[in-house]
């Protein structure tokens, strides 16, 4: 597979569309003309962007989602995945993941993998983490307790963190299965922990093109922001699949010529010129799912939605009153989590 190099700039006009959406006051968000919100109204301009590729099956969507929840769950019904066209292969799949699959979704990242030290996080670079006794969450720490969650590996340079401080601010990625070194920006060569499972075959599940072998669990609060990038450290093309739980998100993405050129090296496909940078507003249950020319399109998140979150997860961890997480009530109100995973070698398909 061609290399693409991952400190190389983006390209001007998608960096100032990035720019246009991270000054954009939310008063003036809903009148946006350009932004795609496929949970919402769209014009007649919008829709001349978007088509509807197809319908994933409900009896495959059940078998996904109750093997990872339980048979609790309310009856379900097929849903449209709409490709973006002038971002070819760029598939968009509002309203995917029902609410109780997106409790449960939240409450074994945050609650279990979050405590498990072979997923590493933004915290180890300069911190040694302690974590919580076997079985136990970071949340099972009152919000008002000073104990220390991490401890500075210089002391000169860093102050100790409280387990409040880490959950409401100063935790910004866990990575899952494959350890991306974001210094590097490569995977090690070393062994990968094992992706969680149940995870990984609720995703395969739905998206079975692509194996879950990496994830980066993005966690953002209003203000925060993803900058331009493009993910190319993977070893191999296939679709990368990004989940949004809590707050509402601005995404943009858009192509280059070598982005262009790498697919082509690949599939020889016939490709047409890139258009333009889109951006779309993306919800709590959502699915982008980047295949064929949109894998390595450069994309960012530029603002983060405030009290955006659904009710049915506002209050999480606190799912009812009464329980070990009551004090953290409202913690999800407004945040954002991203689960954004990929498969890191063609091999893995074989």
């Amino acid at each position: 597979m061609q290399s693409l190099d991952p400190h190389q700039r983006p390209p001007e006009a998608i960096r100032n569309v990035y720019k246009k959406y991270q000054k954009m006051r939310l008063k003036d968000i809903d009148q946006d003309l350009e932004l795609i919100d496929l949970d919402g109204d769209l014009s007649a301009a919008k829709k001349a962007h978007v088509s509807m590729l197809r319908e994933i099956d409900v009896e495959r969507l059940a078998t996904a989602f109750r093997a990872f929840a339980g048979q609790n769950l309310q009856s379900m019904h097929s849903v449209p995945v709409y490709e973006i066209e002038d971002i070819p292969g760029l598939q968009v799949i509002p309203s995917l993941v029902p609410p109780e699959v997106q409790r449960l979704l939240l409450t074994r990242l945050l609650h279990r993998d979050l405590s498990d030290p072979s997923h590493l996080t933004n915290i180890h670079t300069h911190y040694d983490v302690s974590y919580p006794r076997s079985n136990s969450s970071f949340f099972s720490q009152s919000p008002g307790s000073v104990e220390i969650a991490a401890q500075p590996l210089d002391p000169s340079i860093h102050r100790p963190i409280t387990v409040t401080q880490l959950l409401n601010r100063k935790m910004r990625w866990m990575t899952l299965g494959g350890q991306y070194d974001w210094t590097q920006k490569r995977y090690p060569s070393s062994p990968s922990p094992a992706f969680p499972l149940d995870i990984k075959q609720l995703l395969e599940g739905v998206f079975p093109a692509t194996k879950a072998e990496a994830a980066i669990v993005n966690l953002y609060s209003p203000g925060d922001t993803l900058s331009v990038h493009r993910d190319v450290a993977e070893e191999c093309g296939k679709g990368l699949i990004s989940v949004s739980l809590g707050c509402d998100a601005i995404f943009v993405i858009g192509l280059s010529s070598d982005c262009l050129h790498q697919v082509d090296a690949e599939s020889n496909a016939r490709l047409q010129p890139p258009e333009k940078t889109l951006a779309l507003r993306l919800r709590s249950g959502s699915a982008v799912y980047m295949s064929g020319e949109s894998r390595f399109a450069w994309h960012g998140v530029p603002q983060i939605i405030p009290d955006t979150c659904p009710g049915y997860l506002r209050n999480w961890p606190n799912i009812d009153d009464g329980d070990e997480f009551a004090e953290w009530k409202g913690w999800m109100a407004n945040k954002r989590i991203n689960l954004n995973v990929r498969q890191m070698t063609e091999r893995s398909a074989k």
